[in-house]
């Protein structure tokens, strides 16, 4: 319950704003009463210094040193002090004295002494030579009878020994030749002061303290009505909100409060709870449109699995050759494509593709691409011949400007020749039987898609029995790990050679474990599609 409280709205706004009060109030007590002694002590000043004055009016300065040498016997000395004493008990002021320091102002010597008979001080007696009170004394006297300072004042009210607080104001005596003779003060005791200051205190710490109260009482319901009543019920209908997921049947949020404030938190809540509502909704909508998608994206994942040959080997019974291809989609579908087809008995098409773009418009492309090069192709047609048909019929329908790169190859099985067309693909790797690989350097044509009425160029390779040549789309160069750095020809070249005498199966896992090793876990950002054939020589 503790903890309740001390974490509670009202407990902390209403402990906030008496804190505040009492800053102020202390404040405002400090500067009063610095303010107060400061009048107060002026005022004690002055009218100690009307009383010193008056003093002044008594004595005959030219005359101190005569008074001094006879020990006070004069009559005339008797007579002045005489009335200093009624002074100083009409004045109610505890001393008149009068003095003369020495000439380093360390010592002085008493002249007149008047005291106060409520005081309990002693009277000094004419040459009564004492030690100056303290350095502020010095200095005054010094400034007087060097300077031509007219009034000084001391006030102690501290490190007395027992005595009580008072203010000193001293004035210089001066002769009828201007020179100062002696030094006129008047101490008068402060216990006034005191008790002004003291009462001043208790009057401001009592209303402080009924402020406080009052304070506290006034905030206290003004903020239980208009903050924590509205709060509550905002709060009340947010959990309900969150445990019921629905409008309110009833807007218990209307005209909650008259607080700007608390109106506009109140509808804020009302919009969240429609928001939430609506996007719940569209969620479950999207969350159904998603679903709906993943399983079409599903079905064009498995149909453009069945659209490339996946099979191996292909032809368990045709002992010319071993091929293997792979993809992997960096997507549920992919731009990439491979395929191998008998042209005839003796002839072997190998495709390997790379539509501009990624998911399921470019393998809509890609469908398309692969049926056109595989019917064409099988006409009997030369590769660049398959190249510029296949180019111009999907140049005539390409209104999303997409295009694919392709290498394509016919291999004639019983000689080992293969002519080939690159329509801007990669370069195809191939090793010879007791070598290892190498880039094959091609020349290549402009992309499939591009332009019309395009030209490619046919060339011819001899493959002897032994020979392997790899095919591959750039998603295996372009690979990136986690520095952007690309996997590169060289470490391709390198990752082909690392078991280039075994099974195309097994080249193309080693091909792909390298990838894999050098990607680490950044994400693979395109199709990663491979395919080797090796040629073991004609029947």
């Amino acid at each position: 319950m503790n903890k309740n409280i001390k974490y509670g709205l009202s407990f902390n706004i209403i402990s906030f704003v008496v804190f505040l009060l009492l800053v102020f109030s202390i404040t405002v007590g400090i500067a009063g009463y610095m303010q107060f002694t400061q009048s107060l002590a002026t005022e004690y000043n002055d009218s100690a210094f009307r009383t010193a004055e008056t003093a002044a009016t008594l004595i005959n300065a030219d005359r101190i040193d005569e008074y001094l040498e006879n020990g006070g016997e004069d009559n005339e000395y008797k007579l002045s002090l005489s009335r200093l004493d009624t002074l100083c008990e009409k004045q109610n002021v505890s001393v008149i004295y009068t003095i003369i320091p020495d000439a380093d102002y360390s010592h002085y010597t008493s002249i007149f002494n008047s005291v106060n008979a409520n005081t309990g001080y002693d009277r000094w007696n004419i040459g009564y030579v004492r030690e100056t009170t303290n350095d502020e004394y010095k200095k005054i006297y010094k400034e007087m009878y060097e300077n031509g300072l007219e009034r000084g004042t001391v006030i102690r009210d501290k490190n007395l020994n027992g005595g009580l607080p008072h203010i000193t104001s001293l004035i210089p005596l001066k002769g009828s030749d201007g020179m100062v003779k002696a030094i006129l003060c008047v101490q008068r005791p402060m216990e006034q002061l005191l008790i002004g200051r003291r009462g001043y205190l208790k009057h401001v710490s009592l209303i402080m303290i009924i402020i406080a109260i009052l304070a506290s009482l006034i905030a206290g319901f003004g903020i239980r009505k208009y903050f924590i009543s509205p709060v509550k019920k905002i709060s009340e209908e947010a959990e309900r909100f969150a445990a019921e997921n629905r409008i309110a049947d009833k807007n218990v949020l209307k005209n909650l409060s008259k607080l700007n404030e608390m109106r506009a938190l109140a509808s804020s809540v009302e919009k969240m709870e429609l928001d939430t509502v609506s996007y719940i909704e569209n969620i479950t909508s999207i969350t159904a449109d998603k679903e709906r998608m993943g399983t079409e994206l599903n079905i064009a994942s498995q149909i453009q699995e069945g659209s490339i040959p996946t099979i191996f080997p292909p032809y368990p019974d045709r002992k010319e050759f071993d091929i293997y291809a792979s993809m992997t989609p960096a997507k549920e579908v992919g731009g990439d494509f491979y395929d191998f087809f008998l042209i005839d008995d003796d002839h072997l098409g190998l495709v390997m593709a790379d539509v501009s773009g990624k998911g399921v418009p470019a393998a809509l492309f890609m469908m398309v691409t692969k049926i056109l090069v595989s019917e064409i192709a099988k006409t009997g047609i030369s590769t660049d011949e398959i190249l510029s048909t296949v180019n111009n019929r999907i140049c005539a329908h390409n209104k999303a400007g997409m295009f694919v790169t392709v290498w394509l190859g016919i291999l004639e099985i019983s000689t080992g020749i293969l002519r080939a067309s690159n329509a801007g693909h990669e370069y195809p790797a191939i090793k010879r039987a007791n070598g290892k690989f190498e880039l094959f350097k091609d020349k290549h044509g402009f992309v499939v898609g591009g332009m019309d009425d395009i030209k490619y160029n046919e060339y011819e390779i001899k493959l002897s029995k032994g020979d392997t040549i790899f095919l591959y789309t750039d998603g295996v160069t372009e690979a990136t790990n986690a520095n952007n750095e690309l996997f590169g020809n060289d470490r391709l070249v390198s990752a082909l050679n690392i078991k280039s005498e075994f099974s195309t199966a097994e080249l193309l896992e080693c091909v792909k474990s390298e990838i894999d090793k050098f990607v680490g876990k950044a994400p693979q950002f395109d199709d990663i599609t491979m395919m080797a054939v090796r040629y073991f020589g004609g029947k």
